[in-house]
């Protein structure tokens, strides 16, 4: 298999040079396991791990390979491949850890486009679909909305749904589908671009995994149902991997997420909830927190109907989470900044006293 069958881009080729790489095999990461990655290449698959200067110059999750990534790697008489370094990301998909305010999880790097999978019944939530659209468009990686499970409930309602959606999010393409009866399938088949590689973002038992093996034509992916006591999904898939399709798509599966935290947002809030963004433009103040202040234009648009309550109610959600998390992000970097000066001071003092 050639690296752009993987997705490999030219532009990786003047990082390799820059880097003194070319010696390395270059290989895409597509499963990990506890620090223990599967990685791809022209001249195989092989089982692989960091190097030591690696893992002890990491200072964070960031600084170890994800799945998605390129690597550079030298392989080994016993099968295990050596990963040497990352080579430049052009994006990153991530959230906040779950139980760890402040810390990072990398869902998948590398990506050029996510679908967004929703189920028409039980799943559909608006306000957490904003949510994943605003760590797409803080990744800078185009979203695709997909409504899956439609056989479950009348065309009318699909189409309700549909607009539904519409009213709050307008600039991302909408598609319905059905793993049970196929229907939508070959419309999404149309929209997979040759060496671009997707990834599906979900929760559990919406069809993730389903439509995975849908279009890969096999059975790749375990698959189950949604629990009838707690109508939750089950967590089938348990790790993250990056299949190749037949028509040259590159996929990537992931275990179904529950809880989705927003981390690291920059510009991608005023994307996902751009009528806000463009309203506060003209707030009578420039630092408007768009609450109570006399003035504000996007106040109004609530009172006269412009914009939904509850569109609004989500985007100050998120906006308190993103203050929230920078500030304990900081309060964490400030302390990792201490604790190394700390430390320096000991080598210090232990070096002077051995003279």
């Amino acid at each position: 298999m050639k690296l752009e069958e993987l997705g490999y881009k030219k532009s990786f080729d003047v990082f390799r040079n820059e880097q003194n790489l070319n010696g390395f095999e270059i290989g895409r990461v597509i499963s990990e396991h506890k620090e223990r990655y599967v990685i791809k290449t022209e001249s195989g698959k092989f089982d692989a791990e960091i190097t030591g200067n690696m893992r002890f110059t990491a200072r964070n999750r960031e600084d170890f390979p994800a799945v998605g990534d390129w690597v550079a790697c030298s392989n080994y008489d016993s099968g295990l491949a050596i990963i040497h370094s990352i080579l430049p990301r052009f994006s990153i998909i991530k959230r906040q850890a779950v139980g760890h305010f402040g810390g990072i999880q990398i869902i998948a790097v590398n990506i050029d486009y996510a679908f967004i999978v929703q189920s028409v019944d039980r799943d559909f939530n608006i306000n957490r679909m904003e949510r994943y659209l605003t760590i797409c468009n803080t990744s800078k990686v185009a979203p695709i909305i997909l409504l899956t499970k439609t056989d479950l409930v009348s065309k009318q309602e699909v189409e309700n749904l549909k607009a539904k959606i519409g009213q709050r999010i307008n600039y991302v393409p909408v598609y319905a589908i059905s793993n049970q009866t196929g229907d939508g399938h070959e419309m999404i088949k149309e929209q997979l671009e040759h060496g671009k590689t997707y990834c599906l973002l979900g929760s559990s038992g919406v069809g993730k995994s389903t439509l995975l093996n849908k279009l890969a034509g096999s059975e790749i992916m375990a698959t189950n149902s949604i629990s009838e006591s707690t109508n939750k999904g089950r967590h089938v898939s348990s790790h993250r991997e990056l299949i190749v399709l037949e028509n040259g798509g590159i996929l990537i599966d992931n275990p179904g997420m529950r809880e989705v935290g927003i981390a690291d947002t920059a510009d991608g809030l005023e994307t996902t909830y751009e009528k806000i963004h463009a309203l506060s433009e003209d707030c009578r103040f420039k630092d408007c927190s768009h609450t109570s202040e006399s003035g504000c234009a996007v106040l109004h648009a609530i009172d006269s109907g412009e914009i939904e309550k509850s569109y609004y109610e989500n985007y100050m959600k998120l906006e308190r989470e993103k203050a929230h998390f920078d500030s304990t992000l900081a309060e964490s970097r400030k302390k990792d900044k201490d604790f190394g000066k700390m430390v320096k001071r000991f080598k210090k003092d232990r070096n002077r006293n051995k003279f």
